[in-house]
């Protein structure tokens, strides 16, 4: 049992709230805060019941609507497989996902009294874009854009807690977070592009075809490292977070492999890499601010 519910929170995804939430602490404190530990821990809690609500509700939807029937899984697409094998009921699996939902919404309503009206609207979009993901938001073909805003949104959350305020370096590093976890979404859509498009979905890859899918790819990780050389040339970021370019090579595997998008040998590969990509570049920014220069 305890397998199963390992298996439909996605561990290995979950890393990218993880991280986004420790590079808004990094930034807040490479920007003078004084970090609250507490306040940290307690965002950290509510940013992961945030996203396992995300993926418990995704798997739930997917499974109603018959997507997990027709997709192939393989570790990093085509659902979990855990409602498809009978190891969990549709039942418990949203409860759940409603239940990590109410205590994630729990968690940012706390620091909602604590620091006021930006934590409120921030809150208040992630609980409903949640809620929505699996099934107008994706429909309307905006999976990438909410993925990318939500990124975004937890660096910039965790730094306004601990910092107070807004700053350009926490906008940034959210920006370039953000892009990174947009990039594996991107990545992972393509081998469930029959079985989404079958089901009523509408990706990215789905809209603009694999072709030009996997040519646009390469603006996701141009962007993401793109910000971070730029800003620190501008004495936004710190020179150190010039680290996360080391993941480039990655990313460039990862688009070569993808241009064979009709061979899954080629596909499974390229999610691989883009999954290590977008962790390894996003770990290192993170560093980036906690390295004294």
């Amino acid at each position: 049992m305890l397998s199963a519910w390992l298996r439909v929170v996605r561990i290995r995804f979950m890393l990218a709230s993880v991280l986004a939430a420790a590079a808004g602490l990094a930034a807040a404190w490479w920007g003078g805060a004084q970090i609250d530990a507490l306040h940290a821990a307690l965002t950290m809690a509510g940013v992961v019941a945030l996203h396992a609500s995300v993926d418990l509700l995704n798997d739930y939807w997917d499974f109603k609507r018959g997507i997990d029937k027709v997709t192939r899984r393989t570790g990093m697409s085509g659902g979990t497989g855990v409602l498809p094998e009978g190891l969990l009921r549709p039942r418990q699996v949203y409860c759940a996902g409603m239940a990590s939902l109410a205590a994630g919404a729990a968690a940012g309503s706390y620091f909602v009294l604590v620091s006021g009206p930006v934590i409120a609207v921030l809150l208040a979009f992630a609980v409903v874009s949640i809620y929505f993901y699996s099934t107008r938001i994706v429909d309307s073909g905006l999976a990438e854009v909410f993925v990318g805003i939500k990124g975004a949104c937890i660096v910039l959350g965790t730094y306004y807690i601990q910092a107070g305020d807004v700053s350009g370096s926490a906008a940034l590093a959210g920006a370039a977070i953000g892009i990174l976890s947009a990039t594996v979404l991107l990545v992972t859509s393509f081998p469930d592009h029959d079985a989404d498009k079958s089901k009523g979905r509408k990706t990215l890859v789905i809209s603009l075809g694999r072709r030009r899918a996997a040519r646009l790819y390469w603006a996701f990780p141009a962007l993401s490292l793109g910000i971070i050389p730029a800003s620190v040339a501008a004495g936004i970021l710190p020179a150190m977070t010039l680290m996360a370019l080391l993941a480039a090579p990655l990313a460039l595997r990862a688009g070569i492999r993808l241009q064979g998008y009709d061979e899954m040998g080629r596909m499974v590969p390229a999610m691989k890499d883009a999954i290590r990509f977008s962790r390894v570049a996003g770990a290192l920014l993170v560093a980036g601010f906690l390295v004294p220069w």
